[in-house]
Parts: structure tokens; C-alpha cells; sequence
């Protein structure tokens, strides 16, 4: 924000400016020899061309910006305020004959308000950029980390400016990589576009390049998975910027760089899928999602919670994820009506009194034991669960008529060769022969490996705590 006190310098700055400009202008126009009697108008021209010019200045904003975060766009607001005073200069002069100067005079006061004021605005710009090369740290800018930007696009220039303007980061952007040939060889606000993708590895060396930025945030995932590729060749830390949907705004700040996640590293593109088109069946209902509190479970009750229905029941076995998930829901979804209910699916008895007392219409069982190692020693507990478990929530939706019913199943059921995978399979059976004889419409829906879900290998890795990798290992039998 700009203080009282800043914006009266300014004003006095301009002040002196307009009329500095006006006598060189006068010196230039003369040779150096201003005629006595201009002298004398120029010295009764100074009040009312400072009232006049500092006026427009007010009107045109110059108080209310940020000099030090100039622009084009200030630049402009610059050019439109010192060329009003000028035609209201000339405008003076015509109508007050003992205000004539010659036009020349005018012109060249124009141009050299212009120079003197920007300069002055650019100093602004300057000083600060100086006063906080020494933030991180104490660094000063021969110890910054040199950054390589992927991408001479319209996003790597506003990643370049974004770093330009915050030095607290200590981030040099040494260069830009493009696999245009045109762009080969030119610059950027100063920035050579240094080579190629392929490139790579042989300019962070020589330029000893500590961070690589990814910024074509319109590049398709196999497009990422190759420059990830190449990058991981070398050293470098390796960011990404998201993706263009995300950036639709045209702004780009720091935070919206990231990590390389696991998903930049898949060869091909999401499936794109409508949810609105194929979720209207939810609103105004009652549903049901057992297993909430899990991974896919919950997503499953934030995608759900998106569609107002009439009733969201959260049922798990475990307090603490309802208890987390219920909290998350009820501040993004305020105006929604969310239940938490704890409940084993083992006990028939207490889920036929869920059905009976809430009469869900839409039920994702998305409840079960899915760790594939765990349920080799426990083979017992994944029949319990997985199948005697669905066999109860499926009997109940069907005997107090739930509309739809969606088993959430897994890939692991298709020829399965562990016990998770058996029972998965068995309670795929168990849906499709109760969904033959029933008014409620069963299906079931088989998940490949959920990125990041809990137990999956993921997080693990992602987490780097002492003993990560060993839980990787095979459980002895």
C-alpha cells in the first residue's frame, strides 16, 4: 500500500520533474542562451503548469501504483499523463498570450517529462529490486541457485518475471530451453534461449544449473514424461508448472510451481470423464458410501457432496477417518446434510438398521481390506470383510430397496492369485447374483492402482522417513 508520506515525495518528484523538463527544454530549444523574456514567463509559469501537471497526474493514478512492480502498462499510464499536460499547455498558450512559448518548446517539454519521470519511477523500481537482492539469507546474488526454465513460451516469461521480481527467493534464471528453432540463439528480458531439450544434460554442467522449471503447462503427459526423462540425467532439482487449464487466468505466481508428482511421469493423458452428465442421479438423495473415511472412499464422498444430495451418510469402521473426512465435508459443504455413522459391515444386524432408519437410494461400497500382503497372513479377516461384508450391505439394499448399488472393486479380481484378489472376486459374484433378482440396479466397478491412495507405494516413497523402503519388503511368512 502506498503511505501518505511516499505519495507526497512523489508529488514532489513530478513537481520538480514538469518543470525541470520545461527549462532544459528551453536550454535545448535556445542553444543554452533562453531569451530574458521567456526566463520571465517561465518564472510565472511554474505555479499554475506544477498545479495543472500534478492534477492530471492524480486524475491519470500515478499515486496509486506500485512503482516498484512497473510495466508496459505504467509505462503507457506515463506517456497518457505527461502528454495531457502538454496539450493543456498548448492549450494555455493559446487562449494566454502571456504564457506563449514556441511549440517546439512544448514538444520537448513532453519528451523530457517523459525521460525524467519514468527514470524516477524505474530508480523506484531499482532501488527496491537492490535493497532486496540481500533477502534468503544474507545471499547476495553470486550465491543464488541458477535456474534453467523449459518452456520460451508465453508461460517460461511469466515464471521469469515472477522470479525477477521476488530476489527473497534467491533463484537466477540462467537461461531458457526451446526446441523451436527460430527461438534458438535470441533472448527474453535479457534471458538467452541456450539450446534444446536434448541439450540438457550438457548446459546444466556447464552453467551449473542447481533447479530446472517446467513451464509448458500445454504439453501432453508423454510430451512431460520425455523432458522429465532427460532432466533426470542430471542433478538438478525438477519442478513443473501445472497444467494450461489451471492457468486459464493468464497468472502465474511462485506457489503455483510444484514438485514432479507420480502422475507426470505417466505416458498418457487421464481419461476425461463427464461427471455432471453422469452423476444428476445423485441430487436430492439419499447416499450411502461405506469405507468413507479410506482413500478412494472419501474422494468418492467429496466428488458425491458436489451434487447436493439430499443426505450423505459416512460410514466406516474407524472413528478418526470418519471423524476426518466428516470435518473436511462440513466446511466445504456448509449448507449439506452429512452423517457420520460408525459401523462394521460384518454386523448384519447394525447395517439392516442403517438401511431401515435412512432408507438409502444410492449406495458405494467402497468398504474393504485391499492390502494385498496383509491379507495373505490374514486370509481369514479379507473373507470376513470382503465378502461376507458385501454379502450384507448388498442383501440390505436390496431388501429396502435402494435404487442403485456400485460395488467398488479392483483390477486384482480379474484371475486373481492372492486372497485380497479372490475376495474382491467373490463379492464381484455375490453383487451380480443378487442384482439379477432385484429391483435395485447392482454394478460393479473395477479400480486399477489409485495413485497416492493409503498402502499404496506412492506415498511411501514420497515420504522419506527411516524405514520407508523397508515396509516395501515382502512380509515373511
Amino acid at each position: 500500500m502506498v503511505t501518505l508520506s511516499k505519495r507526497l515525495a512523489l508529488v514532489a518528484v513530478d513537481a520538480v520533474a514538469i518543470n525541470l523538463a520545461l527549462f532544459l527544454a528551453l536550454l535545448l530549444r535556445f542553444d543554452g542562451r533562453i531569451p530574458t523574456q521567456y526566463l520571465a514567463t517561465y518564472g510565472s509559469f511554474v505555479w499554475p503548469t506544477t498545479a495543472v501537471a500534478v492534477l492530471v497526474f492524480y486524475l491519470c493514478g500515478f499515486y496509486r501504483r506500485l512503482w516498484r512492480y512497473a510495466s508496459l502498462t505504467d509505462l503507457a499510464t506515463i506517456v497518457l499523463g505527461t502528454g495531457s499536460v502538454a496539450a493543456l499547455q498548448l492549450v494555455g498558450f493559446y487562449f494566454l498570450e502571456a504564457y506563449r512559448f514556441p511549440r517546439s518548446v512544448i514538444i520537448l517539454t513532453w519528451l523530457l517529462a517523459m525521460v525524467i519521470i519514468g527514470g524516477s519511477r524505474l530508480w523506484n523500481r531499482l532501488h527496491w529490486f537492490f535493497k532486496n537482492r540481500q533477502i534468503n539469507g544474507g545471499k547476495s546474488l553470486e550465491e543464488w541457485e541458477q535456474v534453467l526454465i523449459i518452456g520460451a513460451g508465453d508461460a517460461g516469461e511469466m515464471v521469469l518475471r515472477e522470479l525477477q521480481k521476488r530476489p527473497d527467493l534467491g533463484l537466477k534464471v540462467v537461461g531458457f530451453i526451446d526446441d523451436d528453432p527460430e527461438k534458438l540463439g535470441r533472448s527474453i528480458h535479457g534471458v538467452p534461449i541456450l539450446g534444446h531439450v536434448a541439450a540438457i544434460p550438457v548446459l546444466v554442467q556447464k552453467h551449473q544449473i542447481q533447479q530446472i522449471i517446467i513451464a509448458i503447462p500445454s504439453a501432453s503427459r508423454k510430451q512431460k514424461k520425455e523432458i522429465i526423462e532427460v532432466c533426470r540425467q542430471t542433478k538438478a532439482k525438477l519442478r513443473i508448472l501445472p497444467g494450461v487449464y489451471e492457468l486459464i487466468d493468464g497468472k502465474v505466481t511462485i506457489n503455483h510451481i510444484k514438485e514432479v508428482e507420480i502422475e507426470d511421469l505417466l505416458g498418457r493423458d487421464p481419461a476425461e470423464v463427464n461427471i455432471e452428465e453422469i452423476a444428476g442421479y445423485l441430487r436430492g438423495e439419499v447416499v450411502l458410501v461405506t469405507g468413507a473415511g479410506g482413500s478412494i472412499g472419501s474422494e468418492l464422498c467429496r466428488q458425491i457432496a458436489r451434487f447436493n444430495p439430499q443426505k450423505l451418510l459416512l460410514l466406516g469402521h474407524g472413528e478418526n477417518s470418519i471423524f476426518e473426512i466428516h470435518n473436511e465435508l462440513g466446511c466445504l459443504f456448509p449448507q449439506l446434510n452429512i452423517l457420520p455413522v460408525i459401523a462394521d459391515i460384518q454386523d448384519k444386524r447394525r447395517i439392516d438398521e442403517i438401511f431401515e432408519k435412512y432408507k438409502p437410494a444410492v449406495v458405494f461400497h467402497a468398504a474393504a481390506h485391499k492390502h494385498v500382503p496383509l491379507m495373505e497372513i490374514n486370509p481369514t479377516e479379507a473373507v470376513k470383510n470382503n465378502v461376507l461384508g458385501t454379502l450384507n450391505v448388498a442383501e440390505a439394499a436390496d431388501r429396502y430397496r435402494a435404487k442403485r448399488f456400485a460395488l467398488i472393486s479392483t483390477d486384482k479380481a480379474v484371475n486373481p492369485k492372492s486372497v485380497m484378489g479372490a475376495t474382491k472376486r467373490a463379492a464381484e459374484i455375490i453383487v451380480q447374483i443378487i442384482g439379477r433378482q432385484s429391483s435395485t440396479r447392482f454394478c460393479a466397478v473395477r479400480f486399477g492402482n489409485v495413485l497416492g491412495s493409503r498402502g499404496s507405494v506412492v506415498p511411501l516413497l514420497r515420504s522419506r522417513l527411516p524405514g520407508a523402503a523397508r515396509s516395501l519388503l515382502p512380509i515373511p511368512r
